[in-house]
Parts: structure tokens; sequence; C-alpha cells
């Protein structure tokens, strides 16, 4: 039996992929029988209980008392990963946490697989941080470090969207030039890829790939773009000081950003936002971050925003229940609303997928397939712009959940054998 598996950390959903002779590429169960962990850790502020996943966004809408963490991914290569946050009233490093859910994951991996795993293959966005090769290596360096921490003895790594390539491979018939659309949570990344069933004999695949490129917006710059758009402007954002200055925006930006919410929370976040309350010019919207503040509810608006994005991939509209932050509180979002609030985000995707062709020397219509696959890719407005980027190639839908993992299992039966 292999001791290699395939570990795609994500910034909103992680999956662990696992290979064996003679069976195709399978994602272990991780929590209730499902291939998905959420990468959310929930920590109990009355006892030492730590809950994950589901579980963790559960007993945090449940109202129990403590501190959710999300989107941990997202701090890699910035200099948050020095830092510490409060975890039932001690300094936890972030490098810590980090572990503390990787180790979870390789522990329920194990458990579904009945074996150990000592290998793997970590998925990696082409790009952690853009524009910075220093703190990109850095990012690699440190997630490297944390997983031999939680356990594993041997890593490698894999750009995410080449492990969906593998995993897409799998199953065609005959040879296709692809471009591997990877829309996360934190990041999307492409690859341009020469795919076949006689390619995939090969160990060594390095000429196969004409090009790869990323830039540093997923799933959650999204949320954040709509949340300041449309639910910020309801507890203030916008709105005025008594001077005629506008109200002071930071505490808006990290309640829109799910890695620092808990940021609101602190005594200087909370003395700022009382300044700002004395000298608003109307106190109504100040009322509700108030209460928001209060309840802790941060996440919770986040999880609406979300909510609201992902029912926006199928609807013209949809209407957000806000009674938290006032009773019978309501927001209608349309799908122009939010189509206008990531524009500019997807014409920066867009942008890398041009170079991207440029450095390949291909041209649009000379690509025969998208592959989409990344918890974000069902964006309409992004598969839009992408598609008509290569207006010859056929639109793939793969797991959006699952292709990354998959591939990475693949990779790690190459490797580790």
């Amino acid at each position: 039996m292999s001791n290699a598996c395939g570990l795609d950390f994500g910034t909103s959903n992680s999956t662990v992929g696992w290979s064996r002779p003679d069976r195709p590429a399978a994602l272990l169960p991780l929590e209730d029988g499902k291939p998905t962990l959420p990468s959310v850790i929930f920590f109990h502020a009355e006892d030492p209980l730590v809950s994950y996943g589901r579980a963790a966004l559960g007993d945090y809408l449940a109202g129990y008392e403590g501190r959710l963490m999300r989107s941990l991914k997202s701090l890699l290569g910035t200099s948050m990963m020095d830092d510490s946050t409060e975890v039932m009233g001690q300094a936890m490093p972030f490098r810590k946490l980090l572990a503390h859910f990787i180790r979870e994951l390789k522990a329920r991996a194990e458990q579904a697989g009945g074996t150990t795993f000592s290998h793997a293959v970590l998925g990696r966005p082409v790009f952690f941080i853009d524009e910075d090769p220093a703190a990109d290596r850095l990012a690699e360096e440190t997630l490297a470090e944390i997983a031999r921490d939680a356990g594993f003895a041997e890593i490698a790594f894999q750009y995410e969207p080449i492990a969906a390539a593998f995993d897409y491979e799998a199953g065609i018939a005959r040879e296709e030039l692809v471009l591997v659309a990877d829309i996360g949570g934190g990041t999307s990344d492409f690859s341009l890829v020469r795919l076949s069933p006689e390619r995939a004999r090969k160990s060594d695949r390095r000429e196969d790939i004409l090009a790869n490129g990323g830039v540093h917006i997923g799933g959650t710059d999204f949320d954040r773009a709509l949340s300041l758009a449309r639910a910020m402007p309801l507890l203030g954002l916008g709105s005025q000081l008594r001077n005629g200055k506008a109200m002071p925006s930071s505490q808006y930006f990290d309640l829109a950003s799910w890695h620092t919410i808990n940021y609101v929370y602190t005594r200087k976040a909370w003395s700022v936002v009382m300044d700002n309350y004395r000298d608003a010019a109307d106190t109504a919207s100040l009322d509700r971050l108030v209460r928001l503040i209060r309840e802790r509810a941060g996440h919770w608006l986040a999880i609406q925003v979300e909510g609201a994005k992902i029912a926006l991939s199928d609807a013209a509209s949809t209407e957000l229940d806000l009674h938290r932050l006032e009773q019978g509180l309501t927001l209608t979002i349309t799908r122009d609303e939010f189509d206008a609030s990531i524009d500019k985000l997807v014409a920066r995707t867009e942008k890398t997928v041009q170079q991207l062709l440029v450095d390949a020397g291909v041209d649009g219509n000379g690509v025969d397939t998208i592959f989409f696959t990344g918890g974000s890719s069902s964006v309409p407005l992004l598969r839009q712009r992408l598609a008509a980027l290569l207006p010859q190639a056929r639109c793939v839908e793969g797991d959006r959940f699952g292709s990354i993992g998959s591939g990475l299992a693949l990779d790690a039966a190459r490797k580790f054998g």
C-alpha cells in the first residue's frame, strides 16, 4: 500500500487524494463522508475543545463563545506569518495554527485510508505572492516546514493547475491543448498543457507544459469586493463625519476580508469605532456596526455575503437576511451589481491569461479546451471573459473541489511510488 498522498490545502476547502496500484486516484472522506474539509478552525473559549471544517462553522453559527479562523492559507508569504493571535487566552503563532490544521487533515486522511502517510505532494498556487519571488519562495518553504511539523517525512510540491491537468488527462482519449483554469479561494492559477493518454505515461512532463501563470485573486477577493460594495455601506462605509470628512474605512476592509475579521474585535479597533461613532453625522448605520462587533458576528456576515456570491452564479438576484444587524433588515443584490463589484479583479485575471498565451507563443484560437476547476470557477463573469479569449475552445467542468487533490495523488504515486 502506498504511503504517499496528494494534499490540497486550500484557502476555503482542503482535500487529500490517494492513488494505489490498479485503482483510480480517489479522494479520502474527511468529514461526514465528504471528501472536502473546509479550511476552518474554531477554538472554544470555555473548554479546550477544537473543531474543524463544517463542525467549526456550525459551532460558530450556533453561538458558542470562541475564536473562528478561516482562510489561513492567505497568510503564507506575508509578514503576518511571523505574528501570533490570541487563542483560548494565549498567544498562538500563525505557523502553529496552520500546522494544527494540516496535522488534523493528515490524521483524518490516515483514518479514512487505514494507513500512515509519510510522503506527500502538496499543491501550491503558481504564485503565493504576486511579483515578489523572494516572498513566494518563503511561502513554499514555510508550508514545507509546517507540513514536516505536522508529521510528513518527505515533501514535494506541484502547481495546482498542473495537478488538475493530470486529473483531466486520466479521462481523455486523444491529444488536446488545454488551458487549466483553477479559480480557488485565494488565487487564480492557469497552465497551458499538452495532454494525451500517451503523454500521461511519461515520468517527465516538463516539455508538455507550455506556460504557467497566476494572480493572487480568488473567491475570497470576490467576497471582499461584494461585501465592500453592498454590505459595508449598511454599516457606515461611505458615510460622513460631522466635519464633512469621509468615515474612516479601515474597519470595513478588515470586516470584508476573511483573515482579518478578528482584528475588529481588539480593544484598539473598538476604540477607533467609538471615536467614529461620536463624530458621525448619522449614527443609524454605525449602530449596526456596533451591534455586529459586540456580537462578534463578522464571520456570520461574511458567510451571508459568500452565500450571495454563490447564489448569483445561477440567479439574477438574491436576498440576504441580515436580522442580526437590525430586526427585519434585508439586502437584495443583483448579478449586475456583483459583476460591477468584481470587474477590475476579473480584468486582472484576463490579463494573466493573455500574458500566458504570449509566453507560450500560442494563439487563442489554437486552444482546444478550457478545463475549469476550483471552488470559484463558476463565477459567470469570469467564465465569460476567459471563454471570449479562447473562442474555439470547449469549456469542460472539472470537480471544482476535487480535481486538484486527485491530480496530486497521481503525482505522488509517480514521485514516491
